[in-house]
């Protein structure tokens, strides 16, 4: 793309403004404008930006899980089952590493958070532990996918070399860079993060899988032959990674996808909620559930009481369905820093969007969803904050409890 192409193309969809400062760009940074604003997808704002909000379809109806005792009932046969699916190589995992440890005041990616008291254990190294585990349980090592984002991708390669893959078979692990989408002011207009670069923030925890084929890995899923992909987030430093028992039931039982879930512990718990809308699974936030539908109780217990932990299971063809779907993009409101008048501001209140999409919105494609309850203290320690609540010192006494030596 030359530059009459791009102010054509700017012009088309009125985003003159990135164009502001080319005259002010050696050669080499003229070029990378340009490259930028030809890879950038526009439509997002333009399908978005003014979209009247959807309602949801129908009213939320409560799920039924497979709770920890039917789980503990049924072990022998789910384990078995699930065991089977990855000895015939036909799972995969991906790993949700985009994120940096900021909030945990650790400047490098989540991942690479130290957890230890007396030794290094990042949470990379947790995980990676309990998958090799389930391999070798298997006899066999199954594809993990670890989704790094532009800002993160370099330092989390890095580290997996630095630690040898943390045993696993470097073959089998693949790295790939989240998508992402421009970030724009109120009135549309896609902001400048220098005067040769466009404005783009990661599309959210919904285009891991989007991402993951447009990143040229369709063809190992092909070449593997993969059913089934188990993803999950790095911020849970429990995190059992194509767990058999889970498979199994998700398989055994005839569905077409699974969700962990935690059994809530009190009405305000800030977790996603399992449910049911006009017939199909849907995910509602915690911060989108009303007062009443929080604090309402059948015998005794929660109606909505089922918690996601961000670990699923989807079916590679639902999947490849979805995909064609185009998943809804959230506007966030958020300070984005940009370029304004020429010079670069890091502004403290929010001043424009970046668009998301979500993986609760995945779920709610698919024809089905089982629910699977998990004991909370043996696979779900989050590390979302530096203390309090979902706290790194949280986490740690849980892992101690799980017999982690830290």
């Amino acid at each position: 793309m030359n530059y009459e192409n791009a102010k054509e193309f700017l012009q088309k969809h009125g985003q003159l403004q990135l164009l502001d400062y080319y005259d002010e760009l050696d050669d080499e940074r003229k070029a990378q404008l340009l490259k930028d604003i030809e890879t950038t997808d526009f439509s997002v704002i333009e399908k978005n930006l003014n979209a009247s909000a959807k309602e949801n379809e129908g009213q939320p109806e409560p799920v039924d899980a497979v709770s920890a005792e039917q789980i503990k009932a049924n072990a022998e046969k789910y384990y078995n089952a699930g065991i089977e699916q990855i000895k015939a190589g036909k799972v995969a995992a991906v790993a949700l590493a985009g994120g940096q440890g900021s909030r945990l005041g650790f400047n490098k990616p989540k991942g690479m958070f130290d957890m230890g008291l007396t030794r290094p254990l990042s949470i990379f190294s947790l995980q990676m532990k309990n998958a090799l585990s389930v391999a070798e349980a298997a006899g066999r090592a199954f594809p993990i996918f670890i989704m790094t984002s532009e800002g993160n991708n370099g330092d989390t390669v890095n580290f997996f070399k630095e630690n040898s893959y943390f045993g696993y078979p470097k073959d089998k692990i693949y790295f790939y860079v989240q998508n992402a989408a421009p970030a724009c002011d109120f009135n549309g207009k896609v902001f400048l993060d220098e005067k040769w670069k466009v404005t783009k923030a990661p599309n959210g925890n919904g285009g891991w899988y989007s991402s993951l084929i447009n990143g040229g890995f369709k063809s190992v899923l092909e070449r593997e032959k993969i059913e089934w992909i188990n993803i999950y987030s790095i911020d849970n430093v429990l995190q059992r990674i194509c767990d058999p028992l889970f498979i199994g039931a998700t398989v055994a039982n005839g569905y077409a996808s699974g969700a962990k879930v935690v059994k809530k512990t009190y009405p305000e718990e800030k977790v996603g909620v399992l449910c049911r809308r006009g017939g199909r699974p849907a995910v509602m936030e915690y911060y989108e559930i009303s007062d009443e539908l929080k604090n309402e109780r059948v015998n005794g217990e929660l109606k909505y009481c089922y918690g996601v932990i961000l670990n699923y299971l989807f079916n590679v063809n639902d999947l490849n369905s979805v995909v064609s779907e185009n998943l809804p993009y959230h506007m966030a409101k958020k300070a984005i820093a940009h370029v304004e008048n020429g010079v670069r501001v890091t502004p403290k209140e929010p001043c424009g969007y970046k668009f998301e999409t979500l993986v609760v919105d995945m779920v709610g494609l698919m024809k089905d969803c089982l629910a699977f309850e998990v004991e909370r203290e043996r696979e779900f320690a989050p590390v979302k904050n530096a203390e309090g609540v979902d706290s790194v010192q949280s986490a740690r006494e849980l892992l101690k409890l799980n017999g982690v030596i830290l």
